[in-house]
Formats: C-alpha cells, sequence, structure tokens
C-alpha cells in the first residue's frame, strides 16, 4: 500500500483550483462559453487497508438538493474555517460517515475536477484503516458501502453511456456493481485513479 503513495501528487494544488479535468471532457458543446467562478470542493477517496482492497462510498438521501441519491465520496465544498483543501475533505468525511482522522492517512492528490453544477473538486487518496467504525448522517448519507478496488481497476467493468439531462444529451461513464450505480463526476475520479495506478491513459 505504501508504494500507491508515488502514483499520486504528492502535494494539493494551491487556491483557485485550475481544473484538469470536467464533465465537459465528453461532452465539449454544453461547456459555458464564457468562464466562471467554481466554487472550491474536496473528496476523500477512500481505499480500505484490507487484504483485498476496497473503496468507500457514500449514496445521498434522496432529500438533498443537489445529486439526490446519487453514489459520491465523502466530501464537499470548502467552508471558512478549513485551512486546507485536506481540511475539508477530512471534515466532510467526519460529518458524512463518522468515520474519525485517525484512521486516515492522506496518500496524494488525484487531478482537479469542475463539475457542470459549478464546483471544482479536489479528489484527496487517502489509505483508510480497518477497526473504523461507521455512524452515517441520516441527513445526508443513505448509507455506505465499500468495492472491491479490483472490480474498479478492470477496464471491462465501466461503460459508456448517453442520457438526456437538462433537455441535452449527454456522455458519461458508469460502473455497476450489485445495486449500486457509479456515474458521472465519481466514475470520472474513478478513471482518473485507474490511470495513476495502472497507467492507462485510455478511455473505457
Amino acid at each position: 500500500m505504501v508504494a500507491l503513495r508515488t502514483r499520486f501528487f504528492p502535494e494539493p494544488p494551491l487556491l483557485p483550483l485550475q481544473p484538469r479535468r470536467s464533465d465537459y471532457d465528453l461532452n465539449p458543446v454544453a461547456k459555458p462559453e464564457f468562464p466562471r467562478e467554481l466554487a472550491p470542493a474536496a473528496v476523500l477517496v477512500p481505499i480500505v487497508r484490507r487484504a483485498n482492497p476496497t473503496v468507500l462510498f457514500t449514496r445521498r438521501t434522496e432529500t438533498l438538493a443537489r445529486h439526490a441519491g446519487q453514489v459520491s465520496f465523502p466530501g464537499g465544498r470548502v467552508h471558512t474555517e478549513d485551512d486546507s483543501l485536506v481540511r475539508t475533505a477530512l471534515r466532510e468525511t467526519l460529518e458524512e460517515t463518522g468515520i474519525a482522522e485517525s484512521f486516515v492517512t492522506v496518500a496524494g492528490f488525484l487531478d482537479a475536477y469542475e463539475t457542470g453544477t459549478g464546483f471544482v473538486i479536489l479528489p484527496v487518496v487517502a489509505l483508510l484503516e480497518t477497526g473504523f467504525l461507521l455512524d452515517p448522517n441520516p441527513h445526508e448519507v443513505a448509507e455506505a458501502f465499500e468495492v472491491p478496488l479490483e472490480f474498479l481497476l478492470d477496464v471491462r467493468n465501466c461503460r459508456r453511456e448517453v442520457r438526456s439531462l437538462r433537455g441535452q444529451l449527454r456522455e458519461f461513464d458508469a460502473f455497476t456493481f450489485g445495486q449500486h450505480y457509479i456515474w458521472g463526476a465519481t466514475a470520472a475520479i474513478l478513471l482518473n485513479l485507474r490511470e495513476r495506478l495502472c497507467g492507462d491513459e485510455t478511455g473505457p
């Protein structure tokens, strides 16, 4: 697991974040014509240190204003009291899942990602020690679950799909694991993770 840390950016980028990937990579015609101010955010990409490593996800509640019911990583927008994007990711992880910072070791960072909803997200890759206790916030998290890392790194388990969003046809990548459907920004971050771990610069 220690070798994983050599695969990621060792230091977080400076604010303001400059996205290197976005929802518009597959949908360039949907990109806003003029630059817009993006709200900074961070998510934790928690790789659980099991004999067969897993990745921890959350499924958002159906009552949230944004991305209701979708699978995501723990995280959210920067708060004024956060002294760094790492602090944002750790704070949000604790608030959403109840996982204490003492179980988390930051391994590095993936490419900042711009969403169509106006955020620029820094994915913070972390190693999560076993023995943590889950206490999901019922107002934000419907459930937390794990997916084998091996499954997510297998190119055969990711597919390209098309659907109508806000009146436009959009392409996106997606995984299905059991009853869980992982798509959009979360799936794109997983592809970035696969590239870093496997040296795969091609899409599915």
